[in-house]
């Protein structure tokens, strides 16, 4: 969330697949973990998802969901690790954490190199500008139409996918490793625009009078739909036991005010909480 081509990415991805499965790590099951009373979990440090405020607290939809989850499932202990988005998939398959509360897109390609739970979130897409959005755009389309313009994007993200398959060729996309560096990259005009959730967008206006959220934002349509994504918490591929005691407990706290307080508390619409019952893991994973 690398600009490769398509195919190119597809055998990346089937690679680090083959990878996984051949040079993976044992996972922790859930009787180990209870035994221990803690449980690692990993975030990637992106407002309003999964985060480490300044006094060291986890915070966001993610962490908060999956604190109930643990306490629901008898782990008494957390131990938060933080990382670069790019670094979740792969630091579950060498086994430095257990759980992954990013909510990260599920995505068929990555359903191959790990396990999701049901949805816990939806949510849609924007574009961080300069302020005033003096290269006047309002969709990810802009990029595949206008030949003036460049987006960033972050390593690892899905809005690689989505601006490839609106056919943005990559000289005009520009990878950053993290969130904190959109803000600086499009105020200093090193891209005219950064691609993100929405929800994360509004998050980085919030944080600078320099950017702001495009206004008139049309959501991106792909193959005649627009586009929505479904946010889960992630588990390596072999530790499927974990993954079903966690989907478990999640899709009974999915049934709780609490649960619906928690989302819209981040930012979270109406539509977005109950967009997460619109779809289900197995039907993401199987998407073409």
């Amino acid at each position: 969330m690398s600009t490769f081509s398509k195919a190119f990415a597809a055998t990346l991805a089937t690679g680090v697949a083959l990878f996984g499965i051949a040079g993976q790590a044992q996972a922790a099951s859930l009787e180990d973990i209870q035994a221990s009373g803690t449980i690692r979990i990993a975030v990637a440090n992106e407002i309003p998802y999964g985060y480490v405020d300044p006094n060291g607290e986890a915070m966001g939809a993610g962490p908060d969901v999956a604190k109930k989850i643990a306490e629901e499932l008898g782990i008494e202990n957390i131990e938060w690790v933080t990382t670069q988005f790019s670094s979740l998939i792969p630091g579950l398959q060498a086994d430095q954490f257990d759980v992954v509360a990013a909510e990260m897109a599920i995505l068929p390609d990555r359903c191959q190199q790990v396990v999701y739970s049901e949805p816990s979130t939806s949510y849609g897409e924007g574009l961080l500008v300069a302020a005033g959005n003096p290269a006047d755009v309002h969709s990810f389309a802009d990029f595949a139409e206008r030949d003036d313009i460049t987006v960033a994007i972050m390593a690892g993200a899905d809005q690689l996918e989505m601006l490839q398959a609106l056919g943005v060729p990559e000289d005009r996309m520009v990878t950053i490793q993290s969130n904190s560096d959109a803000i600086s990259t499009v105020s200093t005009g090193r891209a005219d625009a950064y691609a993100a959730t929405g929800l994360t967008v509004g998050e980085l206006d919030n944080q600078s009078e320099q950017v702001e959220a495009a206004a008139e934002f049309v959501d991106p349509v792909i193959d005649g739909e627009e586009v929505r994504s479904w946010g889960g918490f992630t588990f390596a591929s072999n530790n499927e036991g974990l993954r079903d005691a966690w989907n478990e407990a999640l899709l009974t706290f999915k049934e709780t005010d609490e649960w619906r307080a928690i989302l819209s508390g981040y930012g979270f619409t109406e539509a977005d909480i109950e967009g997460s019952f619109n779809a289900t893991t197995e039907e993401l994973c199987a998407a073409e």
